[in-house]
């Protein structure tokens, strides 16, 4: 069989899908079924030209309305040029991972079994940013996104029970889309027993405002007010990069916390510290803390979306609730004071990730909708007419 995994960003971005989806290619391929990568440049903007043309909604009224909305649709056309420019060949199942990408290989290749997995809500991620306004018209085009892709793709997955219940509003028929969480290597991650004096905690995230750094900063400088060593180490890179700098000098965290900037690989990094902490805002469903799992780190995540699905509280981490930097403070100095406690919570993180977010679980549920979306050979057919 076939495939072609169609992604936004190049694999070599950070986020969830791309520290998944190449591992899933080299499953595949070692399982003897042909999988490739497709995405967009970023070299490629502005060739597209073709006009786009959506079937549930009339998105013309959108157009000029927002630099957003504009950006989108352009993004959209020059996805259909690319595709048309690179692809030679058919596949016998198409599996997109991003709307613009299910919508254009459905419009060019309509005979082809497409799925889709959504991975996050731009519209939500946008708002939190402070980028647009609720129920303006950026949020209203992209959350008619989902009806759009509902009536267009042959199976739509999401990646948790809490995402699929935020899509709802918006389709017909939530209840048919099937929730496969993310999945990860196991051989990516290699826990190293290790003491440290003081201790280490440690995010790993895009700076923007919906990952709640701020409130982990605030957090921090009450845990420091307490009287509890610590450092912080902050992996990723963004638009409110130096903001959040500054804020940590005013707030007299300059000491206890280093900011790294972008790292390919933040997982070889992390088995080195203690305690994984990301007071996000909202999220789908936060790989990193997975990940984090996976490299025996105690967790402490807010209360939203797919972090609480992964987390029990008081089990195999802390939950909190967002914007709450009193309770997140409160969270990280049970995590300092107790290193038996927070030992027990890693353990019990691993031990939960390690059997809930296999990659071998991912490969055996997507083998099972790929399977389902195969017509039945002659011979299967003849066979089942008899019968």
């Amino acid at each position: 069989m076939n495939i072609l995994q169609a992604l936004f960003f190049p694999p070599e971005q950070p986020g969830g899908v791309s520290s998944m989806v190449p591992y899933i290619q080299d499953r595949f391929n070692k399982l003897g079924w042909n999988m490739e990568l497709f995405s967009l440049p970023k070299r490629v903007r502005g060739k597209g030209q073709e006009e786009v043309a959506f079937e549930t909604f009339d998105h013309t009224p959108f157009i000029g309305s927002s630099p957003i909305i504009d950006k989108y649709l352009q993004t959209y056309k020059d996805y259909v040029w690319w595709t048309k420019l690179r692809i030679k060949k058919q596949y016998d199942i198409i599996h997109a991972h991003h709307p613009i990408a299910a919508l254009v290989m459905k419009q060019l290749y309509p005979d082809t079994p497409l799925v889709m997995t959504i991975h996050s809500s731009y519209e939500t991620e946008l708002m939190l940013n402070g980028k647009i306004q609720p129920g303006g018209p950026e949020h209203r085009f992209l959350t008619s996104l989902y009806g759009e892709l509902e009536a267009k793709v042959d199976r739509l997955l999401t990646v948790s029970g809490s995402f699929r219940n935020y899509i709802a509003p918006y389709v017909r028929e939530p209840e048919k889309i099937k929730v496969i969480p993310n999945g990860f290597d196991e051989k990516r991650f290699k826990p190293s027993p290790h003491e440290n004096a003081v201790p280490q905690f440690i995010t790993v995230c895009r700076l923007v405002p919906a990952k709640g750094i701020d409130i982990l900063l605030k957090a921090s400088a009450e845990l420091k007010k307490r009287g509890y060593p610590f450092v912080l180490h902050i992996i990723g890179d963004g638009p409110i990069r130096r903001d959040l700098e500054q804020m940590a000098i005013e707030l007299d965290l300059y000491d206890d916390i280093i900011f790294y900037g972008y790292m390919l690989h933040p997982e070889e990094f992390m088995p080195f510290f203690d305690i994984f902490v990301l007071p996000s805002r909202a999220e789908a469903f936060g790989s990193v803390f997975a990940e984090a799992a996976l490299c025996w780190l105690a967790l402490i995540g807010t209360n939203v979306g797919g972090i609480a699905e992964q987390i029990e509280d008081g089990v195999n981490g802390l939950l909190v609730p967002p914007e709450d930097p009193v309770a997140l403070a409160d969270a990280m100095e049970k995590m300092v004071a107790d290193p038996s406690y927070r030992y027990n919570l890693a353990r019990a993180g691993w031990d939960k990730a390690k059997k809930d977010y296999s990659l071998q679980r991912v490969i055996s549920q997507l083998k099972r909708v790929y399977l389902s979306l195969q017509a039945p050979s002659e011979e299967e057919a003849v066979s089942e007419a008899e019968r």
